[in-house]
């Protein structure tokens, strides 16, 4: 394979794609026909020209592999070890070539294993599109138009095995079940893969309450009141006890209050399935169901574990996945997870995937790590420490110089626990919590509401921000573009009767059964519909991947058919070779700026040639919000860097980043580290290994869950302070392992209890007046320690040991002038 112009969906099996920061070289056709169509954007940054740093060698169009096996190792060791060796950070052009070459020490990332456990399908994604245009457009890039392909003998059948091959690939072999199990097997099932229940480890809350007396400030204060007992200073003792417990009673309702997301979760899924076992359906617990076992799906019933649907088709609400309230339909093949509920359909389908294996598992195994001090709590530890170490220090001074002046025992441990208390702020806790609590009432109207205190001391000094793409950057809807250069291929068509013929190939009197569906018959003129009658339609299907309406003009009398679907399937049932070079082209070249197309055609019955003609195309976006650019610019002049994580296509990605001015440095996924499949760690060295390719990325493009968790993870281990929003079951994670998670407006349950933040507004504005108002918080803070504290937490020797002496002589004369007095 050469480096330089490739495509993913061309790879041999278990080969990785290549990101090349050269000039890519000609590709494998005949000189005659060599096209000079640009850089492919399949799967990762090519870069054009892209700048070659001073200690790298030199690349050329003679490609990596060339090179001899000695002049790879130099180039290698270049790539990685210039940066450390010349003492700076790695540029963005080092980390596009350092992918190039695999990410440290000729170690290969590990190719994402892609379970059918890692996905959601959304009512957004349409079954009759998919990503289809998308890797149309990739496709012609690389293999050429029609003719083009002809000539390199690729025949129309290889062509669309190339642009769906992903699907066969990402998606395992799966071996339906129609007649169910043996409850011999089930068991042995059942003993090799456990129970159908999610994992969860719970601490009971009288020890979380008895944890908030274990810490060195509440240690100290013990140690005060043991004294005070000794010496009979009853009144003291009390007033002590009195802070403690309300120190205590603050940070233990604070802990109470965040929401347990794996609670969340688990308050979804119902205990019991209809399951078929020795030929016989049984109403059976769930959480003895195995993969393999048949289960019945039907209207109003949960769907009890990750499931393949056997047949036919069904209409899932997945609100409690990801928030939406529109359902989706799922067809032959597809896999219904765990939580969701049916809202139409009778259907049998086949356990894929149980217990901690299902979506629902895998996410709750990312909620188990172990909760962290926040930043402020770290803050106000070391302070505390410092000033319990000068307190003691001085006090024992206190003490053996009452007792070297004559003084009694007694008096002089009175006189010393008096200073010690008096010495200690402890009330700094109080204080810091009441003006936070103060302070999340501001937050809470500007729209949003403060789950964790400390989260606002995190939020005023978050330097990363890591977005959602859908919902969050964007709108999280379709939008047909009106632009006069979208192509339409009939004579006395236009745009509008394009769109006119694609809503006839749905159900128009009825509500939209998906995407599509509402794309089309939310734009199209409602009364341009009122002079045709549907008289057959064919519903979208897996084998044919388009819909079809059978239409009668009732004033006209004139019949005729419209159907609706990808490019690639539509333009297989035209015969004009003229028309799928253009339509190809078009695709192409939506395709690339990550516009998508849906292809329209159409047949006149009363021709007697009963062929297809193509219409035209629609081209639609999900567009970014009005506000949305101006936010990130707002968040960067207050020193946040933006970055955007999604799950959806890289070309869309890249589209997304253009329009709001991101940068252009967006990646795939398959450079990402990925947890051990068996212990669920993170890679040793996340942050060493990934943190430079994390940094220097403007956004990550067809992500899974547990990418999103390890680069908040990465970024941390640098030493940033990561935010993360995010509103379904998959962001659960990454919310909670960042250092602030926010939930945007209509997230699902789950995401909201592993949230710090909640917003109650849409769009990233809101997040930007957060960081205004938390800053103003974190400054009164800041402010009231520094006056309390004084010089107790200067850093410098010479300063600490002047300070100390100060203070002792200080503490002497006032301690002799308190003695004299009384």
């Amino acid at each position: 394979m050469t480096l330089g112009r490739t495509d993913i969906i061309t790879h041999p099996a278990g080969e990785e794609d290549v990101v090349s920061s050269m000039r890519a070289p000609a590709t494998n056709m005949a000189p005659s026909q060599q096209r000079n169509k640009g850089f492919s954007d399949i799967s990762g940054m090519i870069l054009h020209n892209a700048p070659c740093n001073s200690r790298m060698m030199h690349f050329d169009a003679a490609g990596f592999e060339q090179l001899t096996p000695k002049e790879q190792e130099i180039l290698q060791d270049e790539i990685l070890n210039a940066s450390t060796r010349s003492g700076r950070r790695k540029t963005k052009s080092d980390v596009a070539a350092m992918m190039a070459q695999g990410l440290s020490g000729g170690r290969v990332a590990r190719k994402k294993q892609i379970s059918s456990a890692d996905v959601i399908t959304k009512f957004g994604y349409a079954p009759q599109l998919g990503y289809e245009d998308l890797r149309m457009a990739e496709a012609v890039v690389h293999h050429g138009t029609t003719r083009e392909r002809e000539a390199s003998n690729i025949s129309d059948m290889d062509f669309k095995q190339i642009i769906e091959e992903p699907l066969a690939k990402d998606v395992e072999e799966f071996v339906f079940n129609y007649v169910g199990l043996t409850s011999a097997e089930a068991a042995k099932r059942l003993e090799k893969y456990g129970k159908n229940e999610l994992p969860e480890k719970v601490t009971p809350k009288w020890r979380l309450f008895i944890n908030q007396f274990w810490a060195p400030m509440p240690i100290m204060i013990w140690i005060a009141i043991l004294i005070e007992i000794a010496i009979q200073n009853f009144i003291d003792m009390f007033i002590l006890l009195l802070i403690q417990f309300t120190n205590a009673s603050i940070s233990f309702y604070e802990l109470n209050k965040a929401g347990n997301a794996v609670a969340a979760l688990k308050s979804s899924l119902k205990p019991v399935a209809t399951c078929k076992r020795d030929g016989e359906w049984n109403v059976v617990n769930a959480t003895l169901l195995v993969p393999g076992d048949l289960v019945l799906l039907a209207s109003g019933s949960a769907i009890p574990a990750d499931c393949r649907v056997n047949s036919s088709e069904l209409d899932v609400d997945q609100a409690a996945l990801t928030g939406e309230s529109l359902p989706v339909t799922f067809y032959k093949g597809d896999c219904c997870k765990m939580g969701s509920t049916v809202v139409r359909g009778e259907v049998n389908a086949t356990i894929e995937f149980t217990g901690e294996d299902t979506f629902f598992g895998k996410t709750a195994s990312l909620l188990q790590h172990r909760d962290e001090h926040s930043h402020l709590q770290k803050m106000l530890m070391r302070i505390m420490f410092i000033l319990v170490s000068f307190s003691v220090t001085l006090c024992v001074i206190s003490f053996v110089y009452l007792i070297v002046e004559g003084e009694s025992l007694k008096t002089s441990l009175s006189h010393t626990i008096v200073l010690l208390v008096a010495s200690i702020p402890l009330a700094i806790e109080i204080v810091t919590n009441t003006t936070l609590a103060i302070g999340s009432k501001s937050l809470s109207r500007h729209g949003a509401i403060v789950a964790r205190l400390t989260a606002i001391e995190d939020l005023a000094g978050m330097s990363i921000l890591c977005c959602d793409k859908t919902g969050t950057l964007t709108m999280n809807k379709m939008v047909l573009q009106e632009d006069k250069d979208i192509p339409v291929y009939s004579s006395g068509e236009n745009q509008e009767s394009v769109l006119v013929y694609a809503a006839l190939a749905a159900k128009w009197k009825e509500p939209p059964r998906d995407a599509l569906d509402r794309l089309t018959l939310g734009s199209v003129n409602m009364d341009l519909l009122v002079d045709y009658e549907q008289l057959d339609f064919l519903p979208f299907d897996p084998t044919t991947k388009r819909t079809e309406g059978h239409i009668v003009n009732t004033k006209t009398g004139s019949e005729f058919k419209t159907t609706k679907g990808a490019p690639h399937i539509i333009l297989s049932l035209l015969s004009d070779s003229d028309m799928k070079e253009q339509v190809e082209a078009d695709v192409e070249r939506f395709g690339t700026i990550g516009i998508r197309s849906l292809a329209i055609a159409k047949m006149d019955l009363k021709d007697e040639r009963n062929e297809w003609k193509m219409m035209g195309l629609l081209t639609f976006l999900d567009p970014p919000r009005k506000d949305t650019k101006q936010t990130i610019i707002d968040a960067n002049k207050y020193g946040v860097n933006v970055k955007m994580i999604t799950g959806d296509h890289l070309l869309i990605a890249k589209q997304t980043a253009e329009a709001l001015a991101m940068g252009n440095m967006i990646f795939g996924s398959e450079n990402l580290p990925l947890l051990d499949p068996v212990t669920k760690q993170k890679p040793a060295d996340l942050g060493k290994t990934y943190g430079n390719l994390c940094l220097a990325a403007d956004g990550f493009a067809q992500v899974f869950p547990e990418h999103k968790y390890l680069i908040v993870e990465s970024l941390r281990e640098l030493g940033h302070s990561v935010g993360m929003t995010g509103d379904g079951v998959n962001d659960a994670p990454a919310l909670k392992r960042a250092d602030v998670g926010i939930a945007v407006a209509g997230a699902t349950d789950a995401a909201r209890a592993a949230a710090d933040i909640i917003l109650t507004e849409e769009g990233l504005s809101t997040i930007i007046h957060g960081i205004i108002v938390a800053r103003e918080i974190f400054s009164r803070i800041s402010n009231f320690v520094t006056y309390r504290v004084r010089f107790c937490h200067l850093p410098h020797p010479d300063k600490l040991f002047f300070t100390t002496c100060q203070l002792t002589s200080n503490l002497c004369l006032s301690v002799r002038y308190r003695l004299h007095s009384s």
